[in-house]
């Protein structure tokens, strides 16, 4: 009896361990590609890339979905924001800055509406099956602010039609 109250301790400790030792690709993250929908009609609005380097995640606008009578999204340009994004084509901006990784959490970032150049504080946080990234912007306290729901995309989705696979990518 005391020889299997070993063995299952034993197994429940290398059990644990493998979890711990499990890679952190394998844990749900914010870097990758996401689509921002609009809450109303549930059509795509934009398309973002969210990567991580030295701990600090950035969010980059890549794609744009114009609603009708909108000029091309070439010509958008951030006219209200400030500083060296003054005029910089909102296509490729940085919106979601300096957030900060707390398991499934990002905080102390910001995220700028490139239509009038407001900066916000931000909050994410990555669903747990790793499909959806709740982004929430506020001023002052969290509760006093708007979240939106954007969806994972896959990481080829900016490939152009009929491209090649990467190199080790599973059809």
């Amino acid at each position: 009896m005391k020889f299997l109250s070993w063995l299952m301790i034993a197994v429940f400790l290398s059990l644990n361990a493998a979890a711990r030792a499990a890679p952190a690709s394998s844990q749900p993250s914010a870097a990758g590609l996401w689509e921002q929908v609009d809450e109303k009609t549930g059509k795509a609005e934009s398309w973002f890339s969210i990567v991580e380097k030295d701990g600090v995640y950035i969010g980059n606008i890549v794609k744009m979905f114009p609603k009708p009578g909108d000029p091309p999204p070439e010509t958008f340009r951030c006219t209200k924001c400030e500083g060296s994004e003054k005029d910089a084509p909102v296509l490729g901006l940085a919106l979601v800055k300096g957030m900060k990784r707390n398991g499934l959490k990002y905080e102390g970032g910001t995220i700028m509406d490139p239509r009038d150049g407001s900066v916000y504080q931000a909050l994410m946080e990555v669903s747990p099956d790793n499909k959806h990234l709740e982004v929430r912007g506020f001023l002052g306290l969290a509760l006093f602010g708007r979240s939106q729901i954007w969806n994972r995309l896959p990481d080829n989705a900016m490939d152009p039609p009929g491209a090649p696979a990467p190199k080790g990518a599973k059809k």
